[in-house]
């Protein structure tokens, strides 16, 4: 069915509090094995009818902010969504308690019982309240930013369709849009700030009400963190600082180079040729074509799955003025159906749009068979896996959307991947800063990042931009506000895509055998043990990043 033709109705929150409520009490009663496994299917049943509506809504608001029948939803939801994920608790608590538990596990595994001890620990019914006024504040900020507008070229842009410009070949135009883009911020920087302190504030007493000493730990839970916890986190973050971060400030000296630039500047750190960054050729429904005809080349697996999101209309990647910022991949269970939600800007990012979003849905199209329902809570160091790697999985086509200038955009490729770890990874250092001081003033948590530039990013020099200089650039990174926590999962994932990009310039087929099967895996095994099974080192071991960073060296230099 095509996304424009799904049909959506408000969630009846009495009718499923009480089919939730009936279901608890049922596993509660269950006699055996056998009929507590019926009834979880029937959990699987109401569940993924409740999230479906969710989700169709919630992409229907981000498609148009400023849609009042959507809006209203949204409001809705944000109010209710925490009343229904109590509902949810309760009954995973009973399942999860249950005498069965351990024929339970043979039939879902045992990381879904340990995902769903995080969940658990991740809410009560106290919380309530709290967690409504989180999703109105993330709401807030969202709305903040879709709705930019910035006159700039004689037009009124918004953030997203800035980036042309700030990536412009001239260096005097990308110097004037960077003043635009900077003079918003200034516009709204008490509204991000006020936004920011009372989303701290709020998750810290949530921590508090639950026992935790601050957010740390209950945002790990939220997250998922099955395998894993902050020493294993504070380990790699080491091995970034000491290994790679030197190893990128080299990329970026190439960089400066080739600009033929005395200094970097924060006008040229998104700008890697003295001609512009290579851009994709043809017009945006082109590319999407163009997708289509790799994707059809790249394997039997993956022409199924593009046919039919093109098919369905699954993916809405066109910017528009209102729409929400940034890009997603979510599910629709009752389609089997993945959908795609981006903002095309003309720029080199449309082509990841199609390559990183596509990693994503192309996971979850073949993982999404799997009839056992846990088996697709992945979590998402691993789904980023998915992502970064088909970038450079789908390299052999970049002729077709970038003519001549795919190899120029190979090199941008590679070096804007470089570049991303020490910037992800002080993400991460920045909110456990953050959320151990959640006192903090706005000024200071300023002061904060920009201390923290210093150590990741070393050659970076904002001038005397108002807004930059001053440490504000996170405030324009959504996963801060929207996601705590969700960030070091993109760098522990591209540090794996970085060993697919060795292994498939060394045996593109074993490399590609090896995507496949941790495609398939998706939720069925704990992360580090899903990394040896296909292959992967994993990244928290110490000397990680040593032969990673020597056979990228040689990359560049060749």
């Amino acid at each position: 069915m095509k996304f424009k033709d799904m049909p959506y109705e408000r969630v009846d929150y009495e009718k499923t509090q009480e089919t939730m409520l009936e279901l608890t009490n049922r596993v509660k009663a269950a006699k055996s094995a056998e009929e507590l496994w019926q009834i979880h299917q029937e959990f699987y049943k109401a569940y993924t009818e409740v999230a479906d509506m969710l989700t169709i809504a919630h992409i229907r608001y981000d498609g148009d902010t400023t849609d009042e029948f959507y809006s209203a939803e949204q409001e809705c939801y944000d109010e209710m969504k925490p009343k229904l994920a109590n509902l949810q608790n309760g009954y995973r608590r009973a399942f999860y308690e249950s005498p069965y538990r351990g024929e339970m596990e043979e039939k879902i595994g045992k990381v879904a019982f340990v995902s769903m001890e995080n969940e658990l620990k991740s809410m009560n019914e106290s919380i309530i309240g709290l967690m409504q006024e989180e999703n109105a504040l993330r709401t807030a900020y969202n709305k903040l930013i879709a709705t930019a507008q910035i006159p700039f070229d004689g037009q009124v842009l918004n953030l997203s369709l800035m980036r042309p410009y700030l990536t412009n070949s001239d260096r005097n135009v990308r110097r004037e849009a960077w003043k635009a883009y900077s003079a918003y911020f200034v516009s709204v920087e008490a509204q991000l700030d006020d936004i920011y302190d009372k989303l701290v504030k709020n998750r810290t007493a949530q921590a508090k009400a639950l026992g935790y000493e601050n957010f740390i730990e209950l945002g790990y839970c939220r997250m998922n963190r099955n395998s894993y916890g902050k020493e294993e986190v504070e380990n790699f973050r080491r091995q970034v600082k000491e290994v790679f971060v030197p190893f990128a400030e080299k990329v970026h000296d190439r960089r400066r180079k080739r600009l033929g630039l005395d200094k970097l500047s924060y006008i040229d750190n998104d700008v890697y040729f003295p001609n512009g960054n290579p851009a994709p050729v043809g017009s945006p429904e082109e590319i999407l074509k163009t997708g289509q005809k790799m994707y059809g080349e790249l394997s039997p697996e993956t022409k199924e799955f593009f046919d039919f999101m093109m098919e369905n209309e699954l993916l809405d990647v066109f910017g528009r003025k209102t729409k929400k910022q940034g890009g997603y991949m979510t599910f629709i269970y009752k389609y089997g159906a993945p959908f795609i939600f981006a903002n095309f800007n003309g720029t080199s990012g449309d082509v990841d749009v199609i390559t990183h979003e596509c990693g994503h849905a192309f996971q979850g199209f073949v993982s999404g068979k799997d009839p056992v329902l846990e088996h697709n809570d992945i979590t998402m160091e691993t789904a980023e896996i998915h992502s970064m790697s088909m970038e450079f999985f789908t390299d052999p086509w970049m002729k077709d959307f970038f003519g001549g200038r795919y190899e120029e955009f190979l090199m941008m490729q590679l070096e804007d991947a470089i570049r991303f770890v020490p910037y992800g990874t002080m993400v991460d250092e920045f909110q456990h800063i953050v959320y151990e001081n959640p006192d903090m003033t706005p000024a200071q948590r300023k002061q904060t990042w920009h201390e923290l530039e210093r150590v990741y990013m070393p050659h970076l020099d904002y001038e005397d931009d108002p807004f930059f200089s001053k440490g504000g650039y996170w405030q324009r990174q959504q996963h801060i506000y929207n996601s705590p926590f969700y960030y070091i999962d993109y760098v522990l994932a591209q540090t794996c895509a970085f060993q697919y990009k060795i292994w498939m310039d060394e045996d593109y087929k074993a490399a590609w055998d090896s995507y496949l099967k941790l495609c398939m895996l998706s939720a069925k095994d704990f992360y580090g043990n899903m990394l040896k099974q296909a292959g992967l080192k994993v990244p928290f071991e110490d000397g990680y990043f040593e032969e990673i960073v020597a056979k990228l060296d040689q990359k560049l230099n060749a």
